[in-house]
């Protein structure tokens, strides 16, 4: 029985995977009477998604229920688990049951637990910036999506450039596969370099050129940065978090710590305890309770 929770923080790359859903699940011509998109704005949004999937569809193709940002993968009622737990198992094979959260669902909740027997949970989250691996992938596969073959040297420059900003990555692949056409080569870089415009890549390079001293590089790098509307504040955040990352590298390194993973790792959660704290402070709550 076809039953999801899509949660992450990468809004566009989940956006994406429920418009492919959508598109493999409901048929055109139906569509409009066979999905129910229930947001949580909505009074019992979870006993009405229940109640609409276990409603036949209506005409060709499949019924699709969205129940959209949930919070029940952190705080589930007994009424809702209770009523889950009863027609989880009996929801037919022409619905699709979509359970959307930008937030990790619990793994030692019952809910959790539930949709673990009887569905499938994806993730959709931002890849951190330092992961350049995982980002190289990652534009690799977007491309591929759309038709497009790049260099190794045009995938490095995309994944300088743009980062993690997924939605961006998207836009610039589209732009680059219209420029290309009708061409069957890869794509090189210095296509990439002309067309691309760098995003929050490029305060990286500016806090690299301040490491090193390059004060011109740097002047230059700033001015590119504010000419393209790029906000002051968030060049700063991204300056303050890169040393803040490099102060922790450094620490750790001649206090004799030679694994990259346990240092990835201490800088990942020195992020995590920053957030929190900043919740804390400014908005006097905590970023992990609902």
């Amino acid at each position: 029985m076809p039953i999801y929770f899509y949660w992450g923080d990468d809004e566009f790359r989940l956006s994406q995977a429920v418009a492919d859903l959508c598109d493999r699940t409901l048929a055109a011509d139906w569509a409009s009477f066979n999905f129910d998109k229930l947001g949580p704005e909505t009074p019992d949004a979870p006993l009405q998604a229940l109640n609409q999937a276990m409603t036949p569809p209506f005409g060709l193709g499949q019924r699709l229920v969205w129940l959209q940002d949930t919070a029940l993968g952190q705080r589930c009622p007994e009424a809702v688990l209770q009523e889950l737990e009863r027609t989880l198992p009996q929801v037919p094979e022409s619905t699709v049951l979509l359970f959307t959260s930008r937030n990790k669902p619990d793994g030692r909740a019952k809910f959790t637990k539930l949709l673990q027997r009887h569905g499938e949970l994806r993730q959709f989250a931002t890849i951190p910036p330092w992961k350049r691996e995982q980002l190289a992938q990652q534009v690799t596969q977007m491309a591929q999506k759309i038709g497009l073959s790049l260099s190794p040297e045009a995938t490095t420059a995309l994944t300088t450039a743009i980062g993690n900003d997924t939605r961006q990555l998207w836009n610039e692949l589209q732009k680059l596969a219209i420029y290309w056409q009708p061409s069957t080569q890869p794509l090189p870089a210095a296509v990439v370099h002309d067309l691309v415009t760098a995003s929050s890549q490029n305060s990286l390079q500016l806090a690299q050129a301040l490491g090193q001293g390059q004060t011109s590089r740097a002047l230059t790098l700033v001015n590119d940065l504010l000419n393209r509307n790029e906000p002051a504040l968030r060049i700063v955040a991204v300056l303050v978090s890169q040393f803040r990352t490099w102060l922790w590298v450094k620490l750790l390194t001649e206090a004799g710590e030679r694994d990259a993973r346990t240092i990835a790792q201490a800088a990942e959660r020195w992020a995590i305890l920053s957030a929190f704290t900043f919740c804390k402070k400014r908005y006097r709550f905590s970023p992990w309770l609902p």
